[in-house]
């Protein structure tokens, strides 16, 4: 079967640049767009640069242009959008929306796969304000996707390892310490950690798969399906030393909350419904959805361990 040719929306990004990566060694014909709102932002037109010597087509297209989206969009069979989503970096979720235009109006993209790649928002409408925004604002562009009725994949990865595993799955760190640790409540509570890499590779695997088409494709792999207490186990036996620990009720961390700034809180509760009530691993994928690591036994995902060895 021939390859889909690929647009990456967002490819300088944190998840974007390995998209790309990802794309090309797959094989793809890929095009990677060039916003002129990157401004001089030196280091990103470097990587679109690094992109163009790997292979990529860098095309020009800005949310502010229509026209410039709808000819970007014709060039490709599939759109991959990997704008932030993050509030402690930009949220930019609802921008989706012009680029929903910009493919309705082209008519050629057999598949879209929106900005998420995180936790299901279709299983959120329970979350914590403020946080719950960033749910409520994927699942508008969803809605604008299906209304459109263009084809879909929507992925969910779960934590970033970089951003979990890195601080032991405390908010605020992204090295883990050597000496203590904060458990939330008794740490028992179950989470899935993948390496971002990984979360690029399955994502690439699932644009040109019909099994996916339609689908949400959750991204478990299996020796990743840890609590917080099993995280700082590993850790402890890479290091050779135990940690002091100390725990945090769910109560006392939501009265942390208060009083930080509206970006902080949005990410703190993220981590709530994560890190306490376990909304990651607490159901059972049912028929709207597929999960990566069965459909591609083929890709060997990296462990936890394999993981945090960078760190020793």
């Amino acid at each position: 079967m021939e390859k889909s040719r690929v647009l990456i929306v967002g490819g300088s990004g944190y998840l974007g640049k390995r998209l790309v990566k990802a794309s090309l060694a797959e094989g793809h014909e890929t095009f990677v767009l060039h916003r002129p709102e990157i401004g001089v932002d030196i280091e990103k037109v470097q990587l679109l640069l690094s992109f163009k010597e790997q292979g990529a087509r860098l095309v020009s297209g800005s949310f502010h242009d229509h026209r410039s989206l709808v000819n970007a969009v014709k060039l490709v069979d599939v759109v991959i959008c990997a704008i932030s989503g993050v509030h402690i970096r930009s949220h930019q979720i609802l921008l989706q929306l012009k680029l929903v235009d910009a493919i309705k109006e082209s008519g050629n993209i057999k598949r879209f796969l929106p900005s998420e790649f995180g936790t299901d928002p279709a299983r959120m409408a329970h979350a914590l304000e403020p946080g719950r925004v960033t749910f409520e604002d994927k699942m508008v562009v969803r809605k604008a996707i299906q209304e459109a009725d263009i084809p879909f994949t929507y992925i969910s990865a779960n934590c970033f390892a970089g951003y979990f595993l890195g601080g032991l799955c405390q908010p605020g760190f992204i090295i883990p310490s050597t000496d203590s640790v904060v458990l939330f409540g008794d740490g028992n509570v179950k989470a899935i950690y993948v390496d971002e890499d990984d979360i690029a590779m399955y994502t690439i695997k699932a644009i040109d798969d019909p099994r996916t088409l339609n689908k949400t494709v959750y991204i478990r792999p299996p020796e990743n399906i840890l609590s917080q207490r099993e995280v700082v186990q590993i850790w402890e036996k890479l290091i050779g030393k135990e940690l002091q620990k100390s725990s945090i009720s769910a109560e006392q961390f939501l009265s942390s909350v208060e009083g930080i700034s509206y970006e902080q809180q949005v990410g703190m509760g993220h981590y709530y419904h994560v890190c306490f009530e376990g909304c990651l691993a607490n159901f059972e994928i049912g028929e709207e959805g597929v999960e990566a690591c069965g459909l591609y036994p083929q890709i060997k995902y990296t462990t936890v361990e394999e993981y945090m060895k960078r760190y020793v």
